[in-house]
């Protein structure tokens, strides 16, 4: 059952901590200032060695048709994240929840993958919490087709050439199902997530200069 997150002032060292036993928070709607903490019985994960790449989007990734890079412009990305569409019409991100994720961002605990086309615009991506070795992403986007799908084959890249342990979903779509993710008991969760979030990474991955062209991206995942 979510509980209520709004009966003290949220504060980005509480989210992390939040983050670090296998809390999230989550508003009911963009209009809505509450948040809720969120523990679901089974959560979602994707396992960075059980990617599942579609031939179309392998074929995306070499042609290098766009270019793909992390921590460009944060308030871009959360805002395509919360934009409503018409298979989406309503999103959880709320005011709350930009402001705490920009200033985890500002201290280098939020990340992006920005998926843009040679003229600059953003066309996809994402963002998300990294945390010791684990990494939770919150949400994604795509203007273009499959753009959402690149972003997420270039994050799994990021993580393993990292060292990264987990990447959380918390939920499984039947969109995620298709790219490889799964759904653990809240139990295996939470010992994953214990090892993870003391583990060490390889920081320079998350480098503004750090780029990988689509056919490292394959090589790394396992294509």
């Amino acid at each position: 059952m979510p509980l209520p997150a709004d009966s003290f002032s949220l504060t980005p060292d509480m989210l992390l901590r939040a983050y670090s036993i296998g809390l999230f928070p989550m508003a009911e709607n963009a209009e809505d200032d509450r948040l809720f903490w969120m523990d679901p019985k089974q959560r979602g994960i994707f396992p960075l060695d059980a990617l599942i790449i579609s031939r179309s989007l392998a074929q995306l990734a070499r042609s290098d048709r766009y270019e793909v890079c992390a921590d460009g412009d944060f308030d871009a990305v959360i805002t395509a994240c919360a934009d409503s569409t018409a298979g989406r019409p309503k999103t959880w991100i709320n005011g709350e929840i930009r402001s705490l994720y920009r200033a985890l961002f500002d201290a280098g605990f939020a990340h992006t993958i920005e998926v843009r086309e040679s003229s600059g615009a953003l066309v996809g991506g994402l963002y998300g919490v990294s945390l010791g070795a684990a990494f939770f992403g919150e949400s994604m986007f795509h203007r273009a087709r499959d753009t959402s799908k690149l972003a997420l084959l270039h994050l799994g890249a990021r993580l393993r050439l990292g060292g990264y342990q987990l990447l959380d979903t918390q939920y499984v779509t039947p969109h995620l199902a298709t790219l490889g993710a799964v759904e653990i008991a809240r139990a295996d969760y939470h010992r994953q997530l214990a090892a993870a979030v003391t583990a060490g990474t390889t920081g320079g991955v998350w480098r503004r200069e750090f780029r990988l062209a689509g056919r490292e991206v394959l090589d790394v995942v396992g294509r």
